[in-house]
Formats: C-alpha cells, structure tokens, sequence
C-alpha cells in the first residue's frame, strides 16, 4: 500500500489522528528518512574511496574492478536517494497536516475531511510524491499553497528558510573553491544565519 492510500484508506487514516498520533507518525517518518540519509551519505563516502583507490592503482585489472564497484553504488545511491526524496514529501505532509490539527479553528470553516486539505488535494499530492522529479522543496510550496496555511505560520515552519538557503549558498562557494577555509566557512555562515534571525526581531 503507497503512502497515500494509506493517507485516505488507513483504518485510522492522518485526517482522524490527533495531534500526538501525527506527532508519532511524523517522527517514524523522520526516523525512516535519516537512515535512508546516512546510507546515501555512507555510499558517497565509498565511491569517494573507490575513485581514489582507481586513481593511484594504475592496474586495469583492479581499475576495472573499482570502476564496476563505483557504478554499482552510484546505482544504489540513486535508488536510495530516490526514496529519500519520496521519504522527505511524505514528511512534509504528515507535518502540515499536523500544524492544521494545532490550528483546528481554520480547519473548522472550510468543511474538508482533511481540514484545508480537500480529497481533490489529496490526489493531486500523491502523482506530487510519486513524482520523482518534483523535490522536496517544489513539493513544499505546492503543499503550502494547497493547504493555504498563513503567512505567519509558514514563516516558522519552512523546511528551508532564507537563512538556510545562505547556509546552502556558503557550502556551494566551498565547492566552488571560492572558500577554501572551512573554519572561516563556518564563521560566515554563523554570522549570516544570526543576522538573518535578528532581522525580523527588529523589524
């Protein structure tokens, strides 16, 4: 049973779980993402080995070897990130429908089972999981805009706010050699991200 028909058709589906119920599922979820996570994280490592291994063993023998070996993995690392990113969606939904359950006053004026999720929605959600070329973040904000959460709640619960995305801005310039120096790297970011979230407090 997919994740979805598991959404809707569940003896106790997501819509009837309380708060604390969405709680559990949403950390079983996380839980289930991290592992998928350390293991694309382990295979990275792997074939980082295996390519420096290739690279100072001049052998064909052993190079054909490792090159089969870094394939394999690559494959691996693919099919896992693949799940990870379906892992990371369902996340996102059991996290909103959970923060609609805290906010039960909206939910209450529009008459939908799934509180401002409508069964169309919820169709629509699901080709969105299954969709492999839909990230977690494109799914995020059509998840948002679904749901139509305020503008004040989404601001505390983006999976990846603007100050994030500097963070991510920062590890691309370390990619790029444009940082070289990982403690300077740190500095900065710690100092933007702070910036970031001081910002709206004196605003």
């Amino acid at each position: 049973m997919s994740f979805i028909d598991w959404l809707v058709k569940k003896r106790k589906p997501l819509s009837a779980m309380n708060r604390s119920e969405l709680r559990r599922q949403e950390l079983m979820i996380e839980k289930d993402r991290t592992q998928l996570l350390n293991r694309v994280q382990k295979l990275a490592e792997q074939k980082q080995s295996l390519f420096e291994k290739g690279a100072t063993d001049k052998t064909p023998e052993v190079r054909k070897v490792l090159a089969q070996e870094f394939e394999l993995k690559t494959a691996e690392q693919l099919m896992l990130s693949r799940q990870l990113n379906i892992r990371s969606k369902e996340l996102l939904t059991v996290s909103r429908l959970r923060m609609i359950r805290e906010n039960q006053e909206r939910a209450k004026s529009t008459g939908s089972k799934l509180g401002l999720v409508s069964e169309k929605d919820i169709l629509k959600l699901g080709k969105l999981i299954e969709n492999d070329a839909i990230t977690s973040e494109m799914y995020q904000q059509r998840l948002d805009e679904m749901i139509k959460l305020q503008a004040e709640v989404d601001e505390g619960s983006a999976g990846l706010s603007e100050a994030g995305q500097t963070v991510m801005g920062i590890w691309d310039k370390m990619d790029r050699g444009v940082l070289t120096d990982k403690g300077e790297a740190f500095d900065e970011a710690d100092r933007r991200v702070r910036e970031k979230q001081k910002a709206p407090e004196e605003a």
